[in-house]
């Protein structure tokens, strides 16, 4: 298939195609629409008609999301959220405070929601992956939270503030998990963080390295903007078992 050649050639190479020009644009992640789906665990952000939808699951604890957000296709996905090309869905998890003790991915995501209600949703998550501690350190505190909130113009304010001191969107927290953990696999176990499922097309693990490579992921973004239908109908071939030494 041709679309198979363009992925794996294209993508991986980091050559990139012409695209046609994007119909909105925003000027900084201030401006760009932000709402909380119908099912009250996705959160959105960007042009709701953008022919490209990116859903990621996510830990806030999680260093696999922090590199991804930070360094490897996040900016990247940004960018097109900015030029109108491109919408991102959030579905976020806490399972690791389970794993590793504490509380900070909970306080974390009740945090996220309820800078949502502030209309500051994608300023303040783009500021915790920024900022995050240590897998180990069960460091996103109430008063850590609230300090890394001071980076975001209008964010913290009484109804923020209280917001997070009290847990208000607990509900939400468990609910996200729950909405996580019904999308893997296996029985109560999410498909891992972070995962990306753009335009209903899972990124298998096996070829997750593209999550973390800027140009890659950036790439692969114009690709399917390009071949929506192509891409839709992919299948990703499987990766073959290396030979055992025994």
């Amino acid at each position: 298939m041709a679309f198979t050649a363009a992925l794996l050639g294209l993508v991986l190479a980091g050559c990139s195609p012409r695209v046609a020009a994007p119909t909105e644009t925003y000027g900084s992640l201030a401006t760009v629409p932000e709402k909380l789906g119908a099912d009250g665990t996705t959160i959105t952000v960007g042009n709701a008609h953008a022919p490209v939808t990116v859903h990621l699951y996510e830990d806030p604890r999680c260093p696999y999301c922090e590199e991804f957000e930070t360094t490897g296709g996040g900016p990247e996905l940004r960018d097109a959220i900015l030029r109108g090309q491109v919408k991102a869905e959030y579905t976020l998890a806490s399972f690791l405070d389970g794993k590793l003790g504490g509380s900070g991915s909970e306080k974390a995501v009740n945090a996220l929601r309820a800078a949502l209600a502030e209309g500051r949703f994608a300023e303040f998550h783009e500021v915790l992956y920024a900022n995050q501690p240590e897998e180990s350190e069960d460091g996103f505190t109430d008063d850590r939270l609230l300090e890394l909130a001071v980076q975001v113009e209008g964010l913290r304010g009484r109804a923020f503030e209280t917001a997070v001191r009290d847990m208000k969107y607990e509900a939400f927290v468990k609910a996200s998990e729950k909405a996580y953990e019904s999308a893997g696999d296996t029985l109560n176990e999410g498909p891992g963080t972070p995962t990306a499922v753009i335009n209903r097309v899972r990124i298998p693990a096996d070829y997750s390295g593209v999550l973390y490579d800027a140009t890659a992921f950036s790439n692969l973004l114009q690709l399917i903007r390009r071949s929506p239908e192509e891409w839709e109908g992919y299948e990703f071939p499987e990766v073959p078992t290396p030979p055992s030494l025994s």
